[in-house]
C-alpha cells in the first residue's frame, strides 16, 4: 500500500449494505464513524484505555474534522484505514491524519484530519492533558518524512 507517513495503525473494513445511502456508495457519516473507530483502537493499542480515561477524568475531544473524499466506496469494498498521530502540543491539543485504502487496487479514497483537544469529562470544559497522555500522545506522534 502507498501510505502517506509509515507506520499507521491499520484498521480492516468492508462495506456492509447498511453503509451504502441513494446514490450506491459508502455515506459521507458513514466515513467519520471510522474515523472516530480507528482514532480509539489507535489509542487503546497505545495503552491509553478507558479506564485511564475515566481515572484521570480527562478526554481527547474532536474539535475539527476535515475530509477529502477522492473516491467512492462501494458495499463488498475491502479497504484499510491508517491513521497516524502527528502533532501533540504536550498540554491540550493534538492532531491526528487518516488514509483510506481501498485493497483490491491500492486506491486512495480519502483523507482526513483531525484536531483534538483535551477536556475534562465531568464539565466538557478544556482541562490540561494528564501526565499519562502526554507520555503516551508524545512518543506516538509521528513526523512527516
Amino acid at each position: 500500500m502507498d501510505w502517506d507517513l509509515p507506520g499507521p495503525f491499520i484498521m480492516p473494513i468492508v462495506v456492509k449494505p447498511e453503509d451504502v445511502d441513494r446514490l450506491g456508495h459508502a455515506n459521507n457519516v458513514v466515513y467519520v464513524r471510522w474515523l472516530e473507530e480507528v482514532s480509539w483502537a489507535h489509542i487503546e493499542s497505545l495503552g491509553m484505555t478507558w479506564d485511564i480515561h475515566e481515572a484521570t477524568g480527562r478526554a481527547m475531544a474532536i474539535t475539527r474534522t476535515e475530509i477529502d473524499y477522492l473516491a467512492a466506496a462501494n458495499e463488498g469494498d475491502h479497504l484499510l484505514l491508517g491513521t497516524w498521530l502527528v502533532d501533540f502540543d504536550g498540554r491540550f491539543r493534538s492532531a491526528r491524519r487518516f488514509q483510506l485504502i481501498r485493497q483490491d487496487d491500492g486506491k486512495c479514497l480519502a483523507r482526513a484530519l483531525s484536531t483534538h483537544a483535551c477536556v475534562d469529562l465531568r464539565t466538557q470544559r478544556p482541562a490540561r492533558v494528564p501526565k499519562e497522555y502526554g507520555e503516551i500522545l508524545g512518543n506516538a506522534v509521528i513526523t512527516s518524512p
